[in-house]
């Protein structure tokens, strides 16, 4: 299986189309457990990885840390933090880093000479204001790095994002435009693309139940199953210290289908439960027969 990971990276960085796929990958627990439909999120830190606009919303000064268990010794975090400032507007900074594990290196005879690593690290930066009445935008730059034995690739990407929210009825609504950009430096002498993602997604918070459902229209950018690309999830909130979430991404159901059936491929199930000032989460995400993602992260305000 470890064999298998290593040709999958190595044929990410030489023939993919698109480099610095991990910027896809969902590192928080919350928005894991929804299966990313987060683009029309306000009251999470992590919602900068998402739409930069919906940090505009956030109270006081949120930090969240999220750790990710991915396949065999992959591993991931990611680190998200918000503060305002006033008269000008609020900034939120976000780290994601993974780092791929070590790998047994060899020559073209098969003879091993060593272990080399492999790793992806990207630092962002957002700002988000006001633009009208319940209205707001947000931008995100972010620097990108990423690394294959003596091998290293460096980018800058850019995130846009609107927010519109409806408080009387509790809907929000949210467009965003993620990782346009370049890569500055290539791995060989090919350029790739970033994997730009437009997405938009819709909130609602029930009158009479304490339910939030999300929807999420992702890769719009996309030609190929344009439209086909969402994403669902639901969060109860059973008491003031317990939710219970669940999601569904119909593209890795689709993609991690084998033969016939997937299993549970493209379901995610979390809970979180709320301690004093911290908040404490949890995800579970099927990959199907190839195994499953674990994800836990507490988020707190200062």
């Amino acid at each position: 299986m470890k064999k298998l990971i290593l040709l999958v990276l190595i044929s990410n960085v030489i023939f993919a189309q698109n480099t610095f796929e991990f910027l896809r990958l969902d590192t928080s627990p919350r928005a894991a457990a929804l299966a990313g439909s987060f683009v029309s999120n306000n009251d999470d830190p992590n919602v900068i990885f998402y739409n930069p606009a919906g940090i505009a919303q956030l109270e006081k000064k949120p930090a969240s840390f999220s750790f990710l268990k991915h396949l065999l010794d992959i591993n991931s975090v990611s680190l998200a933090y918000s503060q305002l400032f006033e008269g000008i507007g609020r900034f939120g900074a976000g780290i994601q880093y993974i780092n791929y594990g070590s790998f047994t290196e060899a020559n073209e005879f098969g003879e091993k000479t060593g272990k080399f690593g492999a790793g992806e690290f990207a630092l962002t930066i957002g700002y988000s204001n006001e633009l009208g009445n319940n209205f707001y935008y947000g931008v995100n730059t972010k620097f990108i790095y990423s690394s294959i034995a003596d091998r290293y690739s460096t980018g800058i990407g850019f995130d846009l994002g609107l927010q519109y929210t409806i408080p009387g009825s509790k809907w929000n609504f949210g467009l965003s435009i993620l990782n346009a950009g370049t890569q500055i430096k290539y791995f060989y002498s090919t350029r790739e693309e970033l994997p730009l993602d437009i997405r938009i997604g819709v909130s609602k918070t029930l009158e009479h139940l304490p339910f939030t459902f999300y929807v999420s229209l992702n890769k719009l950018n996309e030609e190929k199953d344009r439209f086909k690309q969402f994403t669902v999830g639901g969060e109860f909130r059973l008491s003031k210290v317990l939710r219970l979430r669940f999601g569904y991404d119909n593209e890795k159901r689709r993609e991690l289908k084998i033969g016939t059936t997937a299993g549970i491929a493209g379901f995610s199930i979390g809970v979180g439960f709320v301690v004093k000032e911290y908040h404490i989460d949890y995800a579970y995400s099927s990959m199907g027969f190839i195994g499953a993602l674990h994800r836990i992260g507490v988020t707190t305000s200062f």
